[in-house]
């Protein structure tokens, strides 16, 4: 075993850079063995020796600094913001099968066998099942066998770069060893095992009890390991413990050019094992439906024995050719199903309701419970979600229940600000009509009138927004005109430069349009396209706020829900104080007189956007089919008139096929926009 001397004499340039590869080495075997093999070989003491050896050398040597190194896990700067990775290969999701039963299995079995064309004389498929764990997806990018990049799932398309974090996870091999391909990225899944959550918990709690400003505990594992993944300070993430389990793979460099090719997907997991990357140990081989279903049932009875949570199993065809020859539907791979567990149940006394009021004014009846221990946390409230709906509770034992308690209602107003509480036609949910009000709703109405499509406030983003609102310093959105550098500055971690960017951006926003002022609003049901319309209809917001509904039917687009939510928004006194507050604030934008309903060449027509376009930008596309009269929609429906699909187009796309709408590529949809047909 290498042990080097951490007070040898000073050795010349070439001699320690020859010591930090050894070093290095050193440290990453010991890493290995201490967080995947759960076997160490040397006391913490001598691998704390070796770190410190390592990391006066590289600063003796910032020339010889590489990312690779076992000192790269902790420390660097914290970030703004997370940047945005587009993935090469998507991330995508695997279809969830909620049948609890064996014949969830059994269905699953019988479409791939129907898929493959095999008959119930042909042998059993091989499959892979593992655990399906309860973190977060994760995709580890190395190049040359160095770890160069680590991205959430996001939207399957884009994630975000939470490389410094994810180099903190001692399980995560930060080098590879020599052989591997020279691009490889790896999935995975980041968790925090239930011992490490419970410690955790347990270091939030006593430095509540000390006094310390800003910290909470954690509900659960889950949550704990999201809050430590999207971390803007990586010396924080790393006190959070978290682990990984590496399941799959997405980029790698092409069979041929040196990349390997792999039978089976088990047989990759063995190579991924062999390259130091942590395996789950309850992968299993299984042949057919009968094994599956054994295997699901097996897993069931030690879930809540495992060091970590878990919420079902995952199934996938074995052969990775039977894969490719099944392929993908609707986003979705063809060869593989996550089996979902039952939902654990317990037995507790509702003590209460409650009624609370969501960022977006969604009014949410709450049980306040007898605290009851459901699936590895203590559960003191449970949401009612509405009237017709009580997903949560399974079921009431009334021959239990102690007396003749009051029947709850629905309340009419806002428990919070008192404004009218609606419910609309053909919904469960009453919402307040306060939005701009309603303390409730504060941050999210600041957020989304601070947006980049509706005013933009450039740098005002979710962390700042909750500083301000928790500590008084904004109330209502008027309020974001009267900051002052002072109190900005006081803000933590708020240098004087950025205080100034704040105010200067603030400053810059009051000067819009009134169909970003009207979309900034946040009034229910009004879109960009629709706040175009409305200004384009009628010209000035005054005339707007004095529309009947009547009067708003007759704006293009805009039916009796919208009509009835804008005038329900605009009765309401707090928002009219509102609005007129920000116009004294100095929020101004140009009006004129309603523009005459001239006849464009996409009148009436309504465009959906799905994939990435040759050279267009989606927010381009959009800009241009809306100056053209046109319409963007979000989903595909028997309205629409066309779809315009790019690259990676997706379920969108298959939607238009079916329902044989018009499909467009960019080059057509650019004739279009010139008259060419």
């Amino acid at each position: 075993m290498f042990t080097p001397d951490l007070f040898a004499p000073e050795a010349n340039g070439t001699a320690d850079a020859q010591l930090i590869t050894q070093l290095r080495e050193t440290l990453h075997a010991h890493a290995h063995r201490y967080y995947v093999l759960d076997a160490p070989t040397v006391p913490d003491a001598e691998y704390d020796r070796l770190f410190r050896q390592l990391q006066e050398l590289e600063a003796r040597h910032p020339e010889l600094a590489s990312p690779d190194s076992p000192t790269q896990r902790v420390g660097g700067k914290t970030l703004d913001q997370f940047a945005q990775v587009r993935h090469a290969v998507p991330m995508l999701s695997i279809k969830t099968e909620t049948d609890t039963r064996a014949s969830g299995v059994e269905n699953f079995d019988a479409r791939i066998r129907r898929e493959l064309g095999l008959t119930d004389t042909d042998p059993a498929i091989d499959y892979v099942a593992e655990p399906k764990f309860d973190g977060l997806a994760m995709s580890l990018r190395y190049e040359h066998g160095v770890l160069v990049q680590a991205a959430t799932r996001g939207d399957g398309e884009m994630g975000e770069d939470v490389t410094q974090n994810i180099r903190t996870i001692g399980q995560i091999p930060l080098k590879l060893p020599a052989g591997v391909p020279e691009l490889l990225e790896v999935r995975g899944e980041v968790y925090m095992r239930r011992d490490d959550f419970e410690a955790l918990n347990e270091r939030q709690r006593q430095r509540i009890a000390a006094g310390e400003r800003g910290e909470k505990t954690f509900v659960n594992p889950r949550n704990a390991a999201a809050g430590a993944v999207r971390q803007l300070d990586p010396a924080i993430a790393a006190q959070r413990p978290l682990s990984f389990f590496a399941y799959g793979l997405g980029d790698i460099t092409p069979v041929g050019q040196g990349g390997p090719q792999w039978p089976t997907h088990y047989d990759l997991l063995q190579t991924l094992k062999s390259w130091g990357f942590p395996v789950c140990a309850l992968v299993k081989q299984a042949q057919g439906a009968i094994e599956l279903v054994a295997f699901y049932e097996a897993i069931g009875q030690q879930r809540d024995g495992l060091g970590y949570d878990i919420d079902g199993v995952v199934y996938k065809v074995n052969s990775l050719a039977l894969q490719r020859q099944l392929g993908f539907v609707t986003r979705e791979p063809r060869w593989a199903v996550a089996h979902k567990f039952p939902a654990q149940e317990m037995l507790t006394t509702v003590l209460a309701i409650d009624v609370q009021v969501g960022r977006t004014g969604k009014l949410t009846p709450v049980a306040k419970l007898a605290p009851v221990f459901v699936g590895g946390v203590t559960v003191t409230n449970a949401t009612l979600h509405n009237d017709d709906v009580i997903p949560e509770v399974v079921s009431v034992l009334l021959e239990k229940r102690q007396g003749i308690p009051e029947p709850f209602t629905m309340p009419r107003t806002c428990p919070v600000c008192g404004s009218v509480a609606l419910r609309e036609e053909g919904e469960a949910d009453y919402r307040c009509t306060g939005g701009l009000f309603c303390s409730a709703q504060r941050k999210q109405a600041i957020l989304h009138f601070a947006q980049r499509r509706a005013v933009e406030v450039e740098g005002l983003g979710d962390k700042l927004v909750d500083q301000m609102v928790d500590a008084g310093i904004i109330r209502t959105l008027p309020d974001l005109y009267k900051l002052g550098l002072t109190a900005l500055a006081n803000l933590d971690r708020m240098a004087d430069k950025s205080a100034q960017n704040i105010v200067d951006a603030l400053e810059k926003s009051k000067r819009t349009t009134l169909p970003r002022f009207l979309f900034g609003l946040g009034i229910r049901h009004v879109g960009e396209a629709t706040a175009k319309e409305l200004a384009r209809h009628f010209g000035k917001l005054d005339a707007i706020m004095a529309a009947s509904e009547e009067q708003l039917l007759e704006v293009a687009d805009i039916g009796p829900i919208v009509a009835k939510s804008l005038r329900t928004f605009f009765d309401q006194p707090h928002n009219r104080e509102v609005v007129e507050q920000l116009r004294a604030c100095g929020v101004s934008w140009p009006e004129g007189e309603p523009a005459p309903q001239a006849v464009h060449i996409f009148s009436g027509k309504t465009f959906v956007l799905t994939g990435t376009l040759p050279s267009l930008g989606r927010e381009e596309a959009k800009a241009l089919i809306e100056a053209a009269g046109g319409k963007v929609a979000g989903s595909v429906s028997k309205k629409t008139s066309y779809v315009v699909a790019g690259a990676e187009a997706g379920s969108k796309l298959d939607k238009a096929q079916e329902l044989g709408i018009t499909v467009l590529d960019e080059a057509a949809l650019l004739n279009l926009l010139a008259g060419e047909a």
